[in-house]
């Protein structure tokens, strides 16, 4: 066999079909693991649903509802035991220090929240990645319990009654921002852009009790 001429038209050749190659196993590797991903991305979304509004016996997943406040829409996990309404929980994101940070909220029929669970984030490990556990129940920024309905939950830096991760005031803002925020979509209120303050909107897109057991019949 006649050995291959070292030129720039043969090694243009040889990439091109090395490329093509790599390309063909790329596509099919992610063909092969589209659908494991996925199933467990709706396992993790499930688990996370189930730990912020516990007790609920229907699907919040597949009834979920997108509500629209000031133009972003939110997801929005309605929680049924039996015929009764038990609450909700919310998928909200925000602009963190490093990046989006998304987190799913979980409230009770009263607006109280109940937990959340962060499910994406950019922060600096051992800084802003606390998030992940500062503000739970029991920990030096516990938010269970209290409710942005009585005015937005903020840090105390800023006049607020939440203790704001240590050396990371700018994800702790935007964390309680993300969490009024999924207030706001979880009672119909409008959301101030800078710090996540609800207002009441003259017309209310509410997540009711009602509205849940039409989508649960």
């Amino acid at each position: 066999m006649k050995k291959l001429e070292s030129s720039l038209k043969n090694m243009v050749l040889v990439l091109t079909g090395i490329t093509i190659i790599c390309v063909g196993l790329l596509a099919a590797m992610n063909e092969v693991t589209k659908e494991p991903i996925a199933a467990a991305n709706a396992k993790a979304l499930s688990d996370a649903v189930n730990s912020v509004v516990p007790g609920f016996d229907n699907n919040p997943i597949q009834e979920m509802k997108i509500q629209d406040v000031d133009g972003v829409s939110y997801k929005i996990y309605p929680a049924m035991k039996g015929s009764e309404y038990i609450g909700a929980a919310v998928e909200s994101t925000v602009m963190g220090f490093g990046g989006d940070l998304t987190i799913l909220v979980g409230f009770n029929k009263d607006g109280q929240i109940n937990d959340y669970s962060l499910l994406n984030h950019a922060e600096t490990p051992g800084l802003g990645a606390k998030a992940d556990t500062w503000f739970k129940s029991g920990a030096k920024g516990d938010i269970t319990g209290k409710s942005p309905k009585d005015g937005p939950l903020t840090v105390s830096k800023d006049g607020g009654q939440i203790d704001a991760i240590t050396a990371s005031t700018i994800t702790s803002r935007a964390f309680l921002k993300a969490v009024n925020a999924a207030y706001a979509a979880f009672s119909g209120q409008t959301v101030d852009g800078a710090t996540g303050a609800t207002q009441q909107a003259t017309s209310q897109v509410i997540v009711s009790s009602d509205t849940v057991k039409g989508a649960a019949n």
